[in-house]
């Protein structure tokens, strides 16, 4: 028998992978549906496509080195359909294959798997593509209920369209399959916080960071936080258990961190949008807030004791 040991004091959880991972799924549901509804069949099939890529390069991964088969656990499903929910509905379905496929064996698995990775999967892909094809990727369409839809070259409602308050909130704007419908995202939240999931600090560090920042460089606070997918992100992406800091204190680091860089990339920046950037840097800075932001050991006697 094997057997683990390590310092006590010892706390067993009664969550596991698997069961975090499928409350995620859950909380992404509304916007999932919104998205579909939004922007019809094309956002589906994304959908479809990212979440299958995922699973099957997980799988295969697990089959060419002998390792457990870890596609239960349903982190994979979670990654795909993130990714899917960061996509433009007007991507062509052969970028969701190499998002997904990147975001597992590169940014995932070659790390080690589940729990070694240190950027956001999704948003590292994301982030390839975005690189990659940047045209396919800043080319979005307005919601039109699963009728035609016609393009518009923008990154986000940032991106000089003028839109009010209800059109923000209820996601009649141009955007990202799953970033437009903010009731939709709030929902997700709601139900995150009710199951103990996630915390409320970074998600709403976070936005307010975002929207105090935004706000004294110049820009409306309220539509700062309902534009693009800086909300989205906030809760769904930032929130990740492996590549935020693990203690209090660093996590509001953290979201403070978010929020700065995405207020100075939207203000000073080229790019209109800067979530993606602006989570995966801080994705970066982790192992140092976690070094410096260390919890005291059990049983450690003090210095001037």
């Amino acid at each position: 028998m094997n057997l683990s040991i390590s310092t006590a004091p010892h706390i067993r959880g009664k969550d596991s992978v698997q069961s975090i991972m499928l409350d995620v799924l859950i909380a992404l549901l509304p916007t999932t549906i919104a998205g579909v509804y939004y922007f019809g069949k094309n956002a589906l099939l994304l959908v479809v496509i990212c979440v299958a890529t995922a699973v099957l390069s997980e799988f295969l991964w697990s089959k060419l080195t002998n390792r457990p088969n870890s596609v239960k656990d349903l982190s994979a499903v979670v990654t795909g359909l993130i990714l899917a929910l960061n996509l433009p509905a007007g991507a062509p379905w052969w970028m969701g294959v190499i998002g997904s496929a990147v975001a597992i064996i590169i940014v995932k698995q070659l790390f080690g798997g589940i729990g070694d990775n240190f950027l956001n999967p999704a948003l590292a892909a994301r982030a390839v593509l975005l690189a990659s094809w940047p045209a396919a990727m800043t080319t979005f369409t307005m919601p039109n209920y699963f009728n035609t839809v016609d393009a518009a070259t923008t990154a986000t409602p940032l991106d000089g369209l003028e839109a009010s308050i209800p059109d923000l909130i209820l996601g009649r704007i141009p955007g990202s399959i799953g970033e437009v419908c903010k009731i939709a995202i709030l929902i997700g939240f709601i139900y995150l916080l009710a199951r103990h999931v996630i915390s409320w600090q970074v998600p709403v560090i976070f936005l307010g960071t975002t929207a105090l920042l935004c706000w004294a460089f110049g820009s409306n606070p309220i539509t700062s936080v309902l534009s693009g997918g800086v909300m989205f992100g906030a809760i769904f992406m930032a929130t990740d258990y492996t590549t935020s800091p693990m203690t209090a204190k660093g996590q509001v680091i953290f979201a403070v961190g978010c929020g700065l860089l995405v207020a100075v990339i939207r203000s000073f920046g080229i790019y209109p949008e800067g979530v993606t950037y602006s989570i995966l840097l801080m994705n970066i800075m982790t192992p140092l807030i976690d070094k410096y932001i260390a919890p005291k050991l059990y049983g450690e006697v003090k210095k001037n004791a």
